[in-house]
Parts: structure tokens; C-alpha cells; sequence
């Protein structure tokens, strides 16, 4: 197996690039509105209760209509899962990672149409659609690679008379909770981290996104995994996640979303239930409050930009997304003034448009509390760019940045989840890094400065699990950015490196007499 490499990113600028873009998102607006079934327990099923999923650029146009599950199909999913656990823990993992590579091939045959599908139904510009399906298909060849070095890991120490060995193993059945912002990318990790170690799984998606999920279940089917190693089973949290959650056949949950959500699923699998026989494992990713120092010896330039990029790529919308920059007092008014001027020239609008660099958030309700943030920062600071919605017929809104923040303040402290940026002042670089680290959340962070002393201190001192150096605090690339973050962030669980796999497997010493 050759060496790992990230997959390249498509260069829209280019017209023959271009040009399949337009033809991939003509092929997916035809299959606008079809109806998709659930797959439980080996089949396809239809309940008549669908969930609607739409564009949020254009609210009108109905993406896909899904089959939403009940209890006694999200009961038959996870007791199906658990039952073919055995069976499809018993294939040899090289089958296994045979399948995984096979997956990565074909969402890279089908990469245009996967980019078309996150830009209309997840809101996506083309290329952060791009980025969230290169990971996807970073996921599986990274992960294929690493199980191949857990099939034969190292020789343990050998005792006179003895052969010592250590073997990992599957867990059994899991529930695969992904988010809405990385539809495919996370989903594809957390599923094929579980998968290729010899897990089944059930995948309950976002009911923001559930169409990426559908097509990612044409590409298991495809890539040879059996009938019954998964199960797609949509439904919202309420009604079908908690009891996934909380069957006793459940042996682990992976799941990325709120701090809210998050804690419950943790209290939810934490509670024995009768009939379990194991701790439930959770691996959990559950958000950030992510901030970037800006030194008096940064080069401001680079800091604003990174900064501007970090706050509203993908309108804000990322667990990783710069929501504070702290700014050294020298330098405090000049970087405000350039990160107004270049604020000012983002463009806004229909994801699908090449021109926009933001598109619409992910619903309504996603942008009524975003809008009701920026009320709340307008009391706790001053409102220097932004500030309202952005026309159109879209869920759009303006780049808001709301300088003069204090450290109480709670658009400070609370996770927003949109393009909203808190510029805060520090009297100096200690000061900065104690303000960095005044939040319940730990997950990615940045600094920009030219003083070998400063990002010394930076790397020992910023307490986050992802930390950029003169660079932004968003794109963690797979190998190279082992991702997750401290306390509320979640588990820490490094999605993307070389420990990730661990999550989903458990390990048996042998020791025999010679």
C-alpha cells in the first residue's frame, strides 16, 4: 500500500473545472425531491412519515424527502447491528480495508456531484464543498492504512517460556450521530473509523443533511460492505436517537454536534441498562469558543486574513471557526481597521453562485438566533461591520464583527455557531493567553507573531487540542492535524490520527506457555 497522501482540492478557477461543476449540480438539481427509504436490518423500508430536506440558499426548492424511522425500527436496527456484529467482526481486516479504499474511490469518481449535493443542501460554497469531500475521501484511504497496522501490532515484551501477544478487536454495534456542517466528511470519518475495525454500525444523520447521508449509503453498497454492516436510519433525536442511545445492545456512540446534545448523549450511555453487559464507550465532539491572539509583533496582514477566514468560512459555521480575536493593545486599532476594510468586501449570498464567499446558514431557526446574538453583542460591544441579514431569499446574513468585547461577555463566552466575530483588547501577550484560555471549551486556537519566545510560550501555555501557528484555526487536514479538543470540546478522540482507531477497538493480551 503506497504512502498516505491528501487528496489534491479542484481549482474552480479553472473553466474545465468549472464546467463539471455546472454539469454535476444540473445532475443532482434533477434529483431534487425524490423520495429516499430507510435501510434497516439488511432492507429497505418505508414508514410515509417524511422528513422534508431543503435548500437553504433557496428555501422553495425541496432537496429530498425521507422516510423518517420509529421506535420499532430504531429498536430492529441497533438488535440487527448487534446480531451481525460477530460476523462481520470475523472478516479479515484486509477485506475490510479492501472496501474502505474501494469507498474512497468511488466518492472520488463521484467527487463534482458530492461537492453539488453540501452546496445545496448543506449551504456549502464550492470550495468549502470541495475541502468537506477531500476529507471524506482522506478518511478512508488514512483509515484503511491504519487498521492494516493494527492487524499486526508490535511484538509485546517476550517472558522466558512464554509467547506474548496483543490482538485487537472490534466492539460490536455503535450509533453514528454526525452533524450537519460536515455532512459528508464526518459522517464518512466516524462510519469508516468504525467500519474497517470490524464494527457494525447504525448512522442516525443530521435532519439538516439526511440526503449526503443517502448517497454516502450508496457508496457502502457499492464498495462491497454487506447489507447488514450498516443501517441508515433517519429520524430526529427524540424520537429515534435516544433510543439508539440507550439500548443495552449498543456498545459505543460516535457523535459530533452541541455541547448540549452532547452532555445528554454522554449522561444517556453512561445509565446501565438491564440486560448490558459493557460500559458504553462515547467518543464526543461537541463544539468550541475558539480564539485567535493577534501579537504586537504579527504580521498584520497575514492576521487579518486568517482571521477573516477562520471567523466566516462557511458562514461561521464550524466547531473550529474563529468566534474571538484577542489583539495585542499596540497594534489593536490598526488591525480593526484593516479587518473592517477587508470585511467589508466579502460577498454573500446563493451558495451555488462562484462569486460568494459566504452562502445562507443552515435554516431559519439557525438564523434567528444567530440574529438575536448579534442584538445581545451590540449591548456587550460595538458593532463595527455586519450586523443584520443579508438580502436575498436565502437564510443569509452579514459578517458581523462587534469589537470592545469584554471577557464576561456572552457572546465571549457562548458558542454561536455563525459569522459572528468578538474582537476583544489585550494588554499584552500574557494577558492575551489568559483571556484565550477563559472558556469551558478548548478546541482549536491561533497565534500569529513573529517572536520565537511568544509562540514558544503559545505551544506550552494555550490550552486547546488544535493549535495554528501564523496560520488559521480552520482545515485541520487529515494526517497531519489530528483533530479534537479539551474539556467541553469533547474526548479529545483525534479524529484523523494514528490513535483514532482505538476509539473503536479493544485489546486482548495472550500469554502462552511454550
Amino acid at each position: 500500500m503506497t504512502a498516505f497522501v491528501n487528496e489534491p482540492y479542484a481549482d474552480f478557477a479553472k473553466p474545465e473545472v468549472w464546467a463539471l461543476a455546472e454539469a454535476a449540480l444540473s445532475g443532482v438539481r434533477a434529483q431534487f425531491g425524490r423520495d429516499y427509504e430507510l435501510w434497516i436490518a439488511g432492507a429497505a423500508h418505508r414508514t410515509g412519515d417524511l422528513l422534508t430536506s431543503l435548500n437553504p440558499s433557496h428555501p422553495a426548492e425541496v432537496v429530498g424527502r425521507h422516510h423518517k424511522a420509529n421506535v420499532e425500527l430504531a429498536n430492529r436496527a441497533i438488535e440487527d447491528a448487534h446480531a451481525y456484529a460477530p460476523t462481520w467482526g470475523q472478516t479479515s481486516p484486509a477485506e475490510r480495508v479492501e472496501m474502505a479504499l474501494r469507498a474512497a474511490a468511488l466518492i472520488r469518481e463521484r467527487k463534482f456531484e458530492f461537492d453539488a449535493w453540501l452546496v445545496t443542501e448543506a449551504g456549502k460554497t464550492w470550495p468549502e464543498a470541495e475541502a468537506d469531500v477531500s476529507e471524506a475521501i482522506d478518511f478512508c484511504e488514512y483509515y484503511a492504512r491504519q487498521m492494516m497496522r493494527y492487524a499486526e501490532p508490535p511484538p509485546l515484551v517476550q517472558l522466558p517460556g512464554e509467547r506474548d501477544d496483543l490482538v485487537y478487536l472490534p466492539l460490536g454495534a455503535g450509533v453514528m450521530i454526525p452533524p450537519w456542517n460536515f455532512p459528508l466528511a464526518i459522517l464518512v470519518g466516524m462510519t469508516m473509523a468504525a467500519l474497517v475495525a470490524g464494527n457494525t454500525v447504525v448512522i442516525k444523520p443530521s435532519s439538516e443533511t439526511p440526503t449526503i447521508a443517502a448517497k454516502f449509503a450508496e457508496v457502502l453498497h457499492a464498495a462491497g460492505f454487506p447489507p447488514r454492516s450498516f443501517a441508515l436510519c433517519i429520524g430526529s433525536g427524540a424520537v429515534v436517537g435516544d433510543v439508539l442511545v440507550e439500548h443495552p445492545k449498543t456498545r459505543f456512540v460516535s457523535f459530533t454536534g452541541s455541547r448540549e446534545v452532547g452532555l445528554r448523549i454522554n449522561e444517556l450511555a453512561a445509565r446501565h441498562r438491564p440486560g448490558q453487559i459493557w460500559i458504553k464507550r462515547v467518543v464526543a465532539e461537541m463544539g468550541g469558543k475558539d480564539a485567535i491572539i493577534v501579537d504586537r509583533e504579527a504580521d498584520l496582514d497575514s492576521a487579518v486574513a486568517g482571521v477573516a477566514q477562520s471567523a466566516f468560512g462557511f458562514q461561521g459555521q464550524k466547531c473550529s471557526a474563529c468566534s474571538r480575536a484577542i489583539v495585542d493593545d499596540p497594534i489593536y486599532d490598526e488591525f480593526l481597521d484593516k479587518l473592517q476594510s477587508r470585511v467589508a468586501g466579502l460577498t454573500v449570498g446563493p451558495s451555488e453562485d462562484l462569486r460568494n464567499f459566504m452562502g445562507p446558514v443552515i435554516s431559519e431557526g439557525a438564523r434567528r438566533n444567530i440574529l438575536n446574538y448579534i442584538e445581545i453583542g451590540r449591548g456587550e460591544g460595538r458593532v463595527v461591520a455586519g450586523g443584520g441579514a443579508a438580502p436575498g431569499d436565502g437564510y443569509f446574513l452579514q459578517p458581523t464583527v462587534i469589537a470592545g468585547v469584554d471577557s464576561k461577555a456572552r457572546i465571549f463566552q457562548e458558542e454561536i455557531f455563525g459569522p459572528v466575530l468578538a474582537v476583544t483588547r489585550a494588554r499584552d501577550f500574557s494577558h492575551a493567553l489568559e483571556l484565550a484560555n477563559d472558556t469551558e471549551y478548548g478546541l482549536t486556537g491561533a497565534v500569529y507573531s513573529r517572536n520565537p519566545e511568544t509562540i514558544h510560550r503559545a505551544r506550552k501555555e494555550f490550552f486547546v487540542g488544535n493549535l495554528y501557528l501564523n496560520r488559521k484555526c480552520t482545515g485541520a487536514m487529515v494526517g497531519a492535524h489530528p483533530f479534537g479538543g479539551f474539556h467541553m470540546s469533547g474526548t479529545d478522540s483525534k479524529a484523523g490520527g494514528p490513535d483514532y482507531l482505538l476509539q473503536f477497538l479493544q485489546a486482548k493480551a495472550i500469554a502462552e506457555k511454550l
